[in-house]
C-alpha cells in the first residue's frame, strides 16, 4: 500500500449510466463526462472513470464535487480501492492481459 504524507493513497472509480435521449439529457452527459476530466479523471472503459488520490480526504473531496454535480436523471456510483486492490485489477482486450495503470509520482513538499 503506498502512502503519502502519511495517507494512504486510494484510486476513485466513478459508474454511470445517464440517459441521452433527449438534447437537454446529452447536455447533462456532456456537463458531468466534462466535470469528471476537468477534475482529473481518467477514462477506463465507457461510463467508468477513474482518479488517483493522495488520501482517503482527497477522495472524498472529489466525491462531493461529483454529489454537488449530479445530472437529474441516472445512475452515479463512486467507490474507493487502495493502490493494492487496483494493482490487482485485471485487464483484457481479447485473450491479451494487460497492465493496470500506474499511479502518478507524487511529489512531497515540505
Amino acid at each position: 500500500m503506498a502512502f503519502f504524507g502519511g495517507y494512504r493513497t486510494v484510486w476513485l472509480i466513478v459508474l454511470f449510466d445517464l440517459p441521452t435521449a433527449t438534447a437537454d439529457e446529452r447536455t447533462d452527459y456532456r456537463h458531468f463526462h466534462d466535470l469528471l476530466l476537468d477534475d482529473g479523471f481518467s477514462r477506463l472503459q465507457f461510463s467508468v472513470y477513474a482518479r488517483h488520490c493522495a488520501s482517503d480526504e482527497n477522495a472524498e473531496v472529489h466525491t462531493r464535487r461529483i454529489h454537488g454535480a449530479l445530472p437529474p436523471d441516472g445512475e452515479v456510483r463512486v467507490m474507493t480501492m487502495t493502490d493494492k486492490q487496483f494493482g490487482r485489477m485485471s485487464v483484457f482486450h481479447g485473450q491479451l492481459r494487460r497492465t493496470t495503470e500506474r499511479p502518478p509520482e507524487q511529489v512531497l513538499l515540505l
